[in-house]
Order: structure tokens, then C-alpha cells, then sequence
């Protein structure tokens, strides 16, 4: 059984600024981990940057990197300022994602593009950089959706350029198995933040309260113990993608 105690030990989170990304920030500072923290742009400086004061405030280290993740060489600058500032990454976490709802027939060229980038080609070559440069006993966890798992329409590009990771996911922890790395996925349901309402009418917005067998829309703070667990005393569970959505969906 390995030590899961994450004090002293370097988390690097992709999107740890806000919304779910900095409250998983927040809580592995209070447990004395170090934490290299990306923020996209100029408008989520703000966040970050309170995110990283939490952070130091509660006694650790940690360091702001910004960059636009779909140009792949800023997944790999991330990954080696960490490695420069601490000299070693331990967990690594893909909160990044991108929504749009339309209509299957109204999608543009460019939008599939985008859609494309930032949901599937970041969350590659975010786990083929930790695969190359996580310690040995590394964990691996990208945030995905519960959309996966839905029999809808209109989220064609979101849940379809999302669907990917799931492979990513078997394929990467099978790969890094050998070297004790885990590799996780997890699919909240509709999460209770700014990311989701920018794409919801408020007709659509009760639906999806009204969805879950649980009533109401997936919290954060119900999702971060989650990705806490499985890169920490969860490591066993790898090459899964784990649906927690309050009964959002089935799977």
C-alpha cells in the first residue's frame, strides 16, 4: 500500500485558478502540498491570483503559470517550470474544458476546431507530459463530463470531443501502469458554476436541477473529494472514468 499523505508533495493543476481548479488548489494546500497553478488568460488573473494568496496563506508554496494550453508547447513550458521551481511533479490534474450547446446542423468548421482543441487535444498531451515527467507512484486525473453517459442533443461537440479522454484515459493508464501511475477520469454532472450557466436558458437550467435523482445541480465541493481520493488512498481504482452526478445519469 503507498503513502497517500500528500504533505511535501507537488501537484500541478491545469485550470487550478477558479471554479473546481481552485478549490482542489485550496484543499491540497491546507494539506501541506506545493502547488504549480495554471490560469488560462488576463480575465481569470484575478482568480488565480487570490487562489494562489489562499495557497500561501496556508503556509505552503505554490506558483502561477499562465498560458493558452492549446498551444501544446505551454502544456510542456508548465510542466517544466514545475519541475524547475520544485524539481518534481507528483499529481497532476486537468480541470480545462469548453462547452458550447447548439444544434448538431448550425456547428461551424471553427467551432468544431476549438471545440476539438481545448476538450481532446489538451487532455492528450496534458497525460503524455505527466506521463513523461511525473514521478514514479504519479496520479493522473482529468475532469471530463456526465454528458457522457446522456441520450441528448444540442452538446454534440462538448460531449463528443469529451467522449476521447475516456480512452486517453484506459489507453495512458495501461502504458504507465509499470510505473505505478495511475490514471483517472471524472464526470460531474452539471456543475453549480459561472462555466456552466454562460450556455443554459433558465428553462434548461431547471431541467437540469430537476434531473438528478438528488435534486439540484452537481456542487463542487462534492466533486473535489473525489479527485482528492482517487490521487490519493483511491490509486487503486485506474483507467476508469468515475460518474458522480447526484443521479444526473445511470452510468
Amino acid at each position: 500500500m503507498e503513502n497517500t499523505n500528500v504533505k511535501g508533495k507537488v501537484i500541478l493543476i491545469a485550470g487550478g485558478g477558479k471554479n473546481l481548479g481552485g478549490l482542489l488548489s485550496r484543499d491540497f494546500a491546507a494539506r501541506g502540498a506545493k502547488l504549480a497553478i495554471h490560469y488560462n488568460s488576463e480575465s481569470s488573473r484575478v482568480d488565480a491570483e487570490k487562489t494562489l494568496a489562499d495557497v500561501r496563506d496556508s503556509g505552503t508554496e505554490g506558483f502561477l503559470f499562465q498560458g493558452d494550453l492549446t498551444n501544446i508547447s505551454n502544456i510542456t513550458r508548465f510542466f517544466d517550470e514545475t519541475l524547475a521551481h520544485f524539481g518534481g511533479i507528483d499529481i497532476a490534474i486537468n480541470t480545462v474544458g469548453k462547452v458550447l450547446k447548439k444544434p448538431f446542423g448550425d456547428t461551424t468548421e471553427a467551432e468544431y476546431d476549438s471545440m476539438s482543441d481545448i476538450n481532446a487535444k489538451v487532455a492528450y498531451f496534458f497525460i503524455q507530459e505527466a506521463g513523461k515527467k511525473l514521478n514514479d507512484g504519479g496520479k493522473i486525473c482529468t475532469i471530463v463530463t456526465s454528458l457522457l453517459a446522456a441520450y441528448t442533443g444540442l452538446y454534440s461537440t462538448y460531449a463528443g470531443m469529451k467522449a476521447p479522454v475516456e480512452h486517453f484515459t484506459r489507453a495512458a493508464s495501461k502504458e504507465f501502469g509499470p510505473r505505478g501511475i495511475s490514471v483517472t477520469a471524472v464526470a460531474p454532472g452539471p456543475m453549480d458554476t459561472p462555466f456552466f450557466y454562460g450556455q443554459e436558458s433558465a428553462e434548461a437550467v431547471a431541467y437540469h436541477k430537476s434531473a438528478s435523482a438528488l435534486s439540484g445541480l452537481t456542487d463542487i465541493q462534492d466533486i473535489a473529494p473525489l479527485v482528492e481520493f482517487l490521487v490519493t488512498d483511491g490509486w487503486w481504482i485506474t483507467g476508469q472514468t468515475i460518474f458522480a452526478n447526484g443521479g444526473y445519469t445511470t452510468r
